[in-house]
């Protein structure tokens, strides 16, 4: 594993916002009938994704190189997830005119202000993996699968 900086921003004023907006009457933020934070982790949330836009933000990439870049990932999923964060205006597709036309995918600038948020979760993952690891292994010695009956 490469070494990486611990960071420690401060959230506190982004965790206060939150608060207030879910205080707010039915009809507000969090309404499930035009929830932007549904809609909207609902394309960005998924592992996929979030995997696209980290290889992204090292430089434009073909659809070959994506796809060696994240190995475990199929080529129909790699492309339903393209297209969902091209129509989300988060990725910018380019086809150039050769033989065989070549197709390159980088980040628009809505994309490229992702990168943050985004990579302070990838932080936040590496940091804590192996303690969620440990709390996974605990939970499931102290409940053990239900045996299903026949």
């Amino acid at each position: 594993m490469t070494a990486h900086v611990r960071l420690n921003p401060d959230f506190n004023l982004a965790i206060d916002t939150v608060k207030a907006m879910m205080a707010e009457p039915k009809d507000g933020p969090f309404d499930p009938r035009n929830c932007p934070v549904r809609d909207v982790l609902s394309h960005i949330g998924d592992k996929w994704s979030s995997l696209i836009l980290q290889v992204l933000a090292v430089k434009p990439h073909r659809f070959g190189e994506l796809r060696r870049a994240i190995p475990d990932i199929s080529q129909a999923m790699l492309t339903s997830t393209l297209r969902s964060l091209q129509r989300d205006g988060l990725l910018h597709r380019e086809v150039f005119p050769t033989q065989p036309p070549s197709v390159e995918y980088s980040l628009t600038e809505l994309g490229g202000s992702l990168l943050g948020p985004v990579a302070a979760l990838v932080l936040w993952s590496v940091e804590h993996h192996g303690r969620i690891q440990e709390m996974r292994r605990q939970y499931d010695g102290d409940h053990p699968p239900l045996r299903k009956l026949r």
